[in-house]
């Protein structure tokens, strides 16, 4: 039996609010069985109530905490901070703070998020300053982490270091094998010359230190790499990563659109689909953005997964899927046992470069 554990939602989040979080609870216990989990609803008590009753869900499996006090999805961070408290995201993080629950999962304001959740878990490590976001990428070959995707517009070499220990342990715990999770960096090229200067510099830490911070670097990887799966874990900066899953997202929904126009233009078609069908629906739950949906804020001393404002109850249940496998795992040790060899690494005086010549024999 797994463990028990009890999961914080922020049901007032997103464009949809208790509807679609409450529905979001019904989706996972649905499609994962809900084994030892709960959940704690933060909200609107009637309109959580309201929503509970029309899913046919119990007080065995969600518990509800009320208060009248939100974070608007268009509040700035430091507003959100000031006068965020008792609101239903800021409780919901407290949930994990006072250690009552394991996780969080919100579809709310994504910088208030971010910025209550610094506050209130703190980071994970001494000199890690912003969290990284992670989507799940589905791939040729299964399922490939790629971060940070909008946490952090620009990162130097260092924090895309750390964003390699980051998702390889995420990795591990969420898509986990049966191996160690193989990390490439995004660039423009392969080559080791290629890109600008913080890529070629993290390219050159991990490729010297890689071993000694317990990860299996393979170099840069590009743009195709990551629908292909070349590796289980893809590193670059925010800016770059919320272009890329933004864009992959946007030809899933093309590639979904053109297939029901072709499939639906004609009696014939609409025969071969019907014959297709199974095969076509598998194509769709691969390709579906909500198999995306869940981005856990890595570095905080705690678990918090954002959803998308706008997910569904099937997206808003994966992020819950998420939360609860980190919530279990032992994420958390290993990111912090992966940081203090970083340290470790990092602090080591550099050996004295050999003269380049030779003495005569």
């Amino acid at each position: 039996m797994s463990s028990p554990i009890l999961i914080s939602l922020d049901a007032m989040g997103g464009d949809h609010g208790p509807s679609v979080v409450v529905a979001g609870v019904r989706d996972y216990r649905k499609r994962h069985g809900g084994d030892g989990v709960r959940f704690l609803l933060h909200g609107d008590e009637t309109a959580i109530r309201h929503e509970m009753a029309t899913c046919a869900l119990t007080d065995e499996v969600c518990i509800v905490r009320h208060t009248d006090k939100m974070v608007a999805m268009d509040e700035k961070p430091a507003q959100a901070m000031r006068r965020g408290k008792g609101s239903s995201l800021w409780n919901a993080i407290e949930a994990v703070k006072l250690g009552e629950a394991g996780a969080i999962v919100s579809a709310g304001n994504t910088g208030a998020l971010m910025a209550i959740s610094k506050l209130l878990l703190r980071m994970s490590a001494h000199g890690l300053e912003r969290p990284a976001i992670v989507a799940s990428w589905p791939t040729l070959k299964g399922v490939t982490a790629v971060l940070d995707v909008g946490a952090n517009v620009e990162s130097d070499a260092e924090q895309l270091v750390e964003f390699a220990i980051m998702g390889e342990a995420f990795h591990a715990a969420v898509h986990s094998s049966g191996r160690r999770p193989t990390i490439g960096i995004l660039n423009v090229g392969s080559e080791d010359m290629k890109g600008h200067e913080e890529v070629r510099e993290a390219n050159r830490i991990l490729r010297e230190g890689g071993e000694a911070f317990g990860l299996d670097y393979r170099g840069f990887v590009e743009g195709d790499d990551i629908a292909k799966g070349t590796v289980d874990v893809v590193v670059t900066d925010g800016f770059t990563g919320n272009i890329a899953l933004k864009t992959a997202e946007g030809v899933a929904r093309f590639i979904s659109a053109l297939m029901k126009e072709a499939l639906t233009s004609g009696v014939m078609a609409q025969a071969g689909a019907l014959l297709a069908l199974p095969a076509l629906r598998r194509m769709r739950q691969k390709i579906d953005p909500s198999a995306i949906n869940g981005g856990p804020l890595l570095g905080l001393n705690g678990i918090v997964v954002k959803s998308h404002g706008g997910a569904d109850a099937k997206g808003f249940g994966n992020a819950i899927r998420i939360a609860v496998e980190l919530g279990r795992s032992d994420y958390l040790v290993k990111v912090s046992e992966s940081f203090n060899r970083l340290t470790a690494v990092m602090e080591q005086p550099t050996a004295p470069a050999e003269s380049a010549m030779e003495t005569p024999q």
